[in-house]
């Protein structure tokens, strides 16, 4: 299997700490989407929806979501697991896993996407031009707000985002928090302090597996 990806990026941000994180080694090629090279033809050919990242398997197959490559990585490397072990604790960390995307991670790709001016005409992701709609950056910052102040009174009752026990949904996490700094211009500040003490246990987290 072949994975493409561009680690920088905030979608395959994530995947790239939960590579890391598991100590997986796979085939990696890497798109420069500074460069656009996602929207050539000679990626379009693979991944004709020309996201990253995308994972090619050996029978021509493809994923292309973050959390569906994740799901196939830790069925064949389930050490360190990132996904839950119980049933409730995969079922909390799923749900996690979307309830980010769809607030904090959305939120920041409607700003970004709707403001940028190198994205004047690439509203949304993919092939096909999309005119940006400012009033969408408008709303993408109002859920934003809503979303990190709904966190900040979550991450006052358990240290990590699923429960006491670090896992994607906290890499979820902090690969928007991320993307949120540089891409939607809003930094967690000492208004968060619940964020901000989670952020250093992630953090801590991730470089302890890696040392």
């Amino acid at each position: 299997m072949k994975l493409y990806t561009f680690d920088s990026a905030p979608n395959p941000a994530r995947l790239k700490m939960f590579i890391d994180y598991k100590g997986i080694e796979i085939d990696t090629v890497q798109i420069d989407m500074g460069k656009a090279a996602q929207l050539e033809a000679d990626y379009t050919e693979i991944v004709p929806e020309a996201t990253l990242p995308a994972l090619l398997l050996d029978d021509g197959s493809r994923l292309t979501e973050v959390i569906a490559i994740a799901h196939y990585l830790e069925g064949l490397h389930p050490d360190r697991p990132l996904l839950g072990t119980s049933n409730e604790e995969k079922a909390l960390i799923l749900n996690w896993n979307h309830r980010l995307f769809n607030t904090v991670f959305m939120a920041c790709a409607e700003i970004f996407r709707n403001s940028h001016p190198a994205y004047a005409s690439r509203g949304l992701p993919g092939p096909a031009d999309m005119p940006q709609i400012p009033a969408l950056a408008e709303r993408g910052r109002a859920r934003l707000d809503l979303a990190l102040k709904t966190l900040e009174h979550e991450l006052g009752t358990r240290p990590f985002v699923a429960g006491d026990t670090f896992s994607f949904a906290d890499i979820d996490l902090l690969a928007a928090v991320v993307f949120a700094k540089w891409g939607a211009k809003v930094d967690l500040s000492e208004k968060y302090p619940n964020l901000l003490a989670w952020r250093a246990r992630t953090e801590a987290a991730l470089q302890a597996e890696s040392s």
